[in-house]
């Protein structure tokens, strides 16, 4: 159940003060941190729409990033279906955790959820140096270069799946889903967008 302003009150906080609330990255899937929230914190977190928690070595509501600047934007606010733990989809700014890192949790990540961090690495470096990076390179040309590398990856793709070549088949395909990913973004347009009709398509 997604948990709005007006459904805050069917969460089960008889059987403890302070649930379990889990942040999801809500773009790739990666799982950011955990942390607790009494009804206060889950509260402040819908108000301000950013993660905010009941810090028990503070004793106090901490908004994720209030001192680092890498705060949790919230997409989103569900319940498990005992409605005794949370689970909040939300854009990091930044890392999250204190070591630096992605997620409080290494590297632990679904293989496919890279898919959806490949936008994020693209972004990061369309402004560095064209002379030192092939992605800044791709965004200092003219976006005909861009649609030509697509077109040349989907040939190449269907070429090696015609010779069942299976190495050359899953590099071209990396080829094509890193040059598609370049397309979107130039275009103003973005993976995510892409899923949300893929998605619309299945129902």
């Amino acid at each position: 159940m997604q948990i709005t302003q007006q459904t805050i009150n069917e969460v089960n906080f008889q059987k403890s003060e302070l649930i379990p609330a889990i942040v999801q990255d809500n773009l790739n899937g990666v799982i950011l941190m955990q942390g607790f929230m009494d009804k206060a914190a889950l509260e402040m977190t819908l108000q301000k729409g950013l993660v905010t928690f009941f810090s028990r070595s503070k004793n106090r509501l901490w908004t994720k990033g209030e001192t680092s600047d890498n705060f949790l934007e919230v997409v989103s606010v569900h319940t498990d279906c005992d409605k005794d733990s949370i689970l909040v989809l939300a854009k990091p700014k930044g890392p999250t955790c204190h070591l630096g890192t992605q997620s409080c949790f290494g590297e632990a990540a679904p293989l496919l959820s890279f898919i959806g961090q490949l936008q994020t690495v693209i972004n990061e470096r369309k402004e560095s140096d064209p002379t030192s990076s092939y992605t800044a390179s791709l965004f200092a040309k003219d976006i005909s270069r861009s649609c030509q590398k697509v077109g040349e990856e989907g040939v190449e793709v269907a070429l090696a799946a015609m010779k069942s070549d299976k190495d050359e088949l899953l590099n071209e395909s990396a080829d094509l889903i890193y040059h598609l990913s370049v397309l979107l973004i130039r275009s103003g347009c973005s993976l995510e967008e892409v899923a949300q009709v893929l998605k619309e398509r299945h129902k």
